[in-house]
């Protein structure tokens, strides 16, 4: 029996500095992996999908901030992707990510991704919707997409006590085309633009918040709002971001934060000289970078920024550092997601 002891000691301890560390580690794993699992907003099919498309996805494009930009289109069938906050500074506020890409394709780590990241630093749980690009022949540029967004907010707020988020604290933001759909839904909410499915289409899909970065076609014809937007004291609060040498767009962001104001809609705008279009949260050297300490500031000083008493008191932290947010280094993205 002596003789056996050195070794099951030796066993012992090989489990305790090798073994256990390692099934901590893929525990870990899993559970990373886990929140970043696509869940299937229309599980038999999304509404008028009758082939289904073979996704692409590229880098072949040009470059931001000098990285590449994930491209990806052939979307039929609409997910999510929830990406929850750490534990230690998550605030029950949840947001609906909209990258933009004209209605053709998707900027999918540039405007969705990353964003998610920062969103988490915030303790904020973010949700990416994978929405269906490119545009449908005989509908209108948003018309599927929009039932996309629709779907992925009543999700979330059904679901909301099970992914620990508040469902009065759901809100969404979009860049470009994705700024239009996060606008379209902040317009749309009294019914559903598609059959009702499940219990999940029976919740509000009303987003209480709204931030738009560089959002295109909100503007009509002869300076006006785009027909499509209506406008009402219902429309959740929102933060808008433009540059002003972004001159394909910049009517978008003025016109719509304009017919806020008439609405009684607490708006902002932060418009900067330079910055262009389509920077998402990488540092190209313009003024526009500094748009995520904004945003933070929104989010930290008013906590609850779709209430509106709360939201006409926020005023700016002082001694706040233009440009003093850094997007962290990011793993690599595997080119199917």
């Amino acid at each position: 029996m002596y003789i056996f002891a050195p070794y099951n000691l030796i066993i012992c301890a090989m489990v305790k500095k090798w073994i256990f560390p390692l099934l901590i580690g893929v525990c870990l794993i899993n559970t990373s992996m886990a929140q970043e699992n696509p869940i299937l907003l229309f599980p038999k099919g999304a509404p008028g999908e009758t082939i289904k498309l073979i996704e692409k996805a590229d880098t072949d494009g040009g470059k931001t901030g000098g990285e590449s930009v994930l491209r990806i289109t052939n979307v039929s069938e609409p997910t999510i992707t929830i990406y929850h906050a750490p534990d230690e500074v998550a605030s029950g506020a949840a947001m609906i990510v909209c990258p933009g890409g004209g209605y053709n394709i998707l900027a999918y780590d540039l405007e969705g991704d990353e964003v998610c990241e920062w969103l988490n630093n915030l303790g904020i749980t973010a949700v990416l919707l994978k929405y269906r690009v490119p545009r449908r022949e005989g509908l209108e540029k948003h018309e599927a997409p929009l039932q996309d967004v629709q779907r992925a907010i009543g999700y979330v707020r059904a679901n909301a006590e099970n992914l620990n988020i508040d469902p009065k604290r759901i809100g969404v933001m979009g860049f470009s085309a994705g700024g239009h759909l996060a606008a379209m839904v902040s317009n749309n909410f009294l019914k559903r633009t598609y059959p009702a499915i499940d219990a999940t289409d029976k919740v509000s899909c009303r987003p209480d918040y709204c931030l738009l970065v560089y959002p295109a076609y909100l503007d009509g014809e002869n300076f006006q709002l785009a027909p499509e937007l209506k406008v009402s004291s219902a429309t959740p609060p929102t933060m808008l971001i433009q540059a002003e040498d972004d001159k394909s767009y910049i009517n978008s962001s003025i016109f719509y934060y304009y017919a806020l104001k008439e609405a009684g809609v607490p708006a902002w705008m932060h418009l900067y000289s330079q910055g262009g279009h389509g920077y998402g949260l990488r540092d190209t050297g313009a003024s526009v970078n500094e748009w995520p300490d904004r945003a933070e500031d929104w989010y930290h000083r008013c906590r609850s920024p779709w209430l509106p008493a709360r939201l006409q008191h926020c005023k700016p932290r002082s001694g706040l550092r233009a440009g003093s947010y850094r997007r962290r280094k990011l793993r690599p993205r595997k080119a199917g997601r």
